[in-house]
């Protein structure tokens, strides 16, 4: 029984670990999950989605206390680490990767000025 259980798991685990392997599984994953949440929260269920985003969580350890909505909790925390490990990938393509020569460099670096300058305008 162990060994069908095993051939079982390794069928339902291998396709995603096969998925993960590939370079572009995080993006995929977060435009899925961004799409997801952005039906979600212009549907008729969306006041579940306001409840989950401005539900109250935290901790506490003795007589600190730390509770924020989950809403805080993203846009204080995990995107600050979103942008570090976004920086430290820029950083390595910069140094030894493909952006390390100035010619390569030179359109990403002026589609992100652009990003950056065109909507400060256009406000």
């Amino acid at each position: 029984m162990a060994k069908a259980a095993r051939a079982v798991m390794k069928k339902i685990i291998s396709p995603i670990e096969d998925f993960m392997q590939m370079e572009m599984a995080g993006g995929l994953v977060l435009m899925t999950v961004t799409f997801l949440a952005m039906v979600w929260a212009n549907s008729p269920f969306y006041h579940s989605y306001h409840q989950l985003v401005h539900m109250e969580m935290g901790f506490a350890i003795g007589s600190f206390e730390m509770f924020h909505s989950l809403h805080t909790w993203i846009n204080d925390g995990l995107m600050v680490i979103f942008f570090f490990v976004v920086g430290l990938e820029i950083k390595r393509e910069l140094i030894v990767g493909e952006l390390s020569a100035p010619k390569k460099a030179a359109l990403p670096m002026f589609a992100a000025l652009g990003g950056m300058v065109v909507p400060a305008l256009i406000y």
